[in-house]
């Protein structure tokens, strides 16, 4: 579980059996473990491509970024961040990884510029947006149920304003890697899917 490619560290395997608990929790329909290995997956394939300045940090970030979940909550990040430095002392930059992801609508290539591997493990978290358009709905659906417990019209509402500042946005990934492969076909996604919004 929780496994790169690119990078052979071993977490313990107390701090193992806690992420996967945390990860299988029932409330959680799309941040599984199953989304941190399809991460992971984005982490490999980049490392192959442009590389990573600080491999380590950035597997460490994808793996605690969702470790605490509640989609009612707005300190989710900063809890994961917390466990990610209790859990295993995650070093400054892999608290700080995990801390951006709280702006994913808001974030825009100036904030990181010149931070490659902030860019790119951003990127890693939202390639969902680029699957293919059956998989993207899986996804889109799978948070609908995360969202339960919202009522259905302030749920639309909330997630049509996120999904519309990603597709307002000049570039929808971060960095040079993902904006030319993904960016078009998570464009056509998210003007398909809008119409639901």
């Amino acid at each position: 579980m929780f496994t790169s490619r690119h990078v052979s560290l071993e977490l313990p395997p107390a701090v193992v059996r806690d992420l996967a608990r945390r990860y299988a929790e029932p409330h959680r329909a799309y941040h599984t473990a199953a989304h941190i290995a399809e991460v992971l997956r984005w982490f490999d394939w980049t490392a192959e491509r442009t590389g990573w300045q600080d491999p380590v940090d950035v597997y460490l970030a994808i793996v605690f970024h969702d470790a605490i979940y509640d989609p009612l909550a707005s300190d989710n990040e900063a809890r994961s961040t917390a466990l990610a430095r209790d859990a295993i002392a995650a070093s400054p930059r892999t608290q700080a990884l995990i801390q951006l992801t709280a702006r994913h609508a808001t974030i825009s290539p100036t904030d990181v510029e010149g931070d490659h591997d902030a860019a790119q493990f951003l990127d890693c978290d939202i390639a969902i947006l680029a699957a293919p358009p059956d998989r993207f709905d899986e996804y889109d659906a799978a948070i609908a149920v995360e969202y339960r417990a919202v009522p259905a019209d302030k749920f639309r509402a909330g997630r049509g304003a996120f999904l519309r500042a990603l597709l307002t946005r000049p570039r929808i990934y971060l960095s040079e890697l993902f904006h030319a492969e993904l960016d078009r076909t998570a464009r056509d996604n998210l003007i398909r899917v809008l119409a639901r919004y």
